[in-house]
């Protein structure tokens, strides 16, 4: 399965403090902005995304269709095949996105130890 571009996002208590905090690691502010409390912040082909106040826990991401620059790939695999392709190895899903649709879309999993793994899919 391609699965696009990889990024960890991670739940903060306060963004600022935060990008200060991985500006000293080496990244910068990709994309997002501080008055939305997001910012997706990029080292090289690292990408870890900040949330104040969005959700609880931390999560893995996968954005199929994109590369780790959010360039669109020519060639991936749509959210729904791999929600599908999930659903056919028993692996339970948190949340579905709609197969009757197209475009964006996206799903959650939850893998054996409670971490969410989240399929945002932006086209």
């Amino acid at each position: 399965m391609k699965l696009g571009a990889f990024s960890v996002s991670l739940s903060v208590k306060d963004i600022e403090i935060s990008k200060a905090f991985y500006e000293n690691l080496g990244f910068h502010a990709f994309a997002g902005n501080l008055e939305s409390n997001y910012l997706i912040m990029k080292n090289e082909d690292t990408l870890i995304g900040l949330f104040q106040g969005m959700f609880e826990n931390n999560i893995l991401t996968f954005n199929p269709g994109w590369d780790s620059n959010a360039h669109p790939l020519d060639t991936f695999d749509d959210v729904r095949t791999i929600q599908q392709k999930l659903k056919e190895k028993n692996i339970k899903l948190e949340y579905e996105a709609d197969e009757t649709t197209t475009g964006a879309a996206s799903f959650v999993v939850i893998d054996p130890d409670g971490n969410a793994i989240l399929f945002d899919q932006h086209r």
